[in-house]
């Protein structure tokens, strides 16, 4: 195995937008700015590691070539929320010439949808009065957080959850390149808990492939602190079949024994639900009473009470609806 103490996240990072995997459209469309010399405010929403900050980076090294880093910042909107954030950093960027024989700057500003509402209507003034010497680059998880101000003087881009093939073909060419062995079910196993996230499935493989040469499904979850398919699968039919003691017991373990997190088994066990042949009115009352249980968990009740009530919910609805396991 090569040396891992190089954050493979940042080794494998894609460096032209040719690289960037899963967004085939989307690149298309960014080299055609790069071809004409131009380029309008630019709105970048998707899930975390899909490739916004990539596309973001690699737009400026096709534009500004040797001395993209002289002309390109990037700053996270989560770390200052307020209004003085774009007083000072934004503007104080956005203000000064292009160098290098650059036409413009680029201003990446990754979690937009952090800033508070006056901070972002600062932002569009500062988008608006230095258009000229400086485009803007906003990055969001959710758009729905970005006034419709910016939204109208931005190109929206919305990046895609990849795909189950995209991450399996990026993580043999990773393990290949590694000298790492890696069995199939440690791919699926990588692929499940990635859901669509580039960044979390490569941090999972170097995760496991500091612990082995050889990467099994086992280490995967492992390492990951996530839960099998299987043990959900067991916590699901046990609880539906009406044995709160014995849905109680694998509850415990996986909190307890396996340290999963609370809010990662809600997850997981959404995901389940979704998918699993069940009375669709039980399936309506069990996914309401997971939101109900990440809500109050994320408002700071006990976690043990709490997931224990969800689990008796589980047993309750399913006698209410007739369900056996």
């Amino acid at each position: 195995m090569e040396d891992t103490t190089m954050i493979w996240i940042e080794k494998y990072r894609p460096v032209t937008l040719a690289d960037i995997v899963g967004q085939d459209d989307i690149v298309e469309r960014l080299q055609s700015y790069v071809k004409t010399g131009n380029l309008p405010h630019l709105l970048f929403t998707g899930s975390a590691g899909v490739g916004k900050t990539t596309a973001a980076v690699a737009l400026a090294r096709e534009f500004f070539g040797d001395s993209w880093n002289l002309n390109f910042r990037e700053l996270n909107a989560s770390d200052e929320r307020g209004i003085d954030v774009v007083r000072n950093q934004i503007k104080q960027f956005a203000r000064t010439s292009p160098l290098g024989g650059a036409t413009f700057k680029i201003l990446f500003l990754d979690e937009a949808d952090a800033l508070t509402p006056d901070a972002q209507a600062a932002l569009r003034r500062t988008m608006e009065s230095y258009a000229t010497t400086c485009r803007f680059i906003l990055s969001c998880n959710y758009s729905s957080k970005i006034i419709d101000p910016i939204q109208s003087r931005c190109a929206i881009y919305r990046f895609r959850s990849l795909s189950a093939e995209a991450i399996t073909k990026e993580i043999l060419r990773i393990a290949e390149n590694e000298k790492i062995r890696i069995t199939g079910p440690a791919i699926q196993a990588i692929v499940y808990i990635a859901q669509g996230d580039m960044r979390k499935a490569i941090n999972a493989l170097q995760g496991a492939a500091i612990l082995a040469p050889e990467i099994d499904a086992g280490m995967v979850y492992a390492i990951t602190a996530t839960a099998r398919p299987d043990e959900i699968e067991d916590l699901l039919s046990t609880s539906l079949s009406g044995d709160f003691e014995g849905a109680e017991a694998i509850l415990h373990h996986l909190l307890q024994d396996r340290g999963i997190a609370p809010n990662e088994l809600i997850n997981q066990c959404y995901r389940m639900i979704v998918r699993r042949e069940m009375d669709p009115h039980l399936r309506v009352a069990l996914i309401d009473q997971l939101g109900t249980t990440d809500f109050r968990l994320s408002e700071g009740a006990g976690t043990e009470i709490q997931m224990e009530a969800m689990i008796a919910q589980f047993v309750l609805q399913a006698r209410k609806h007739g369900q056996k396991g």
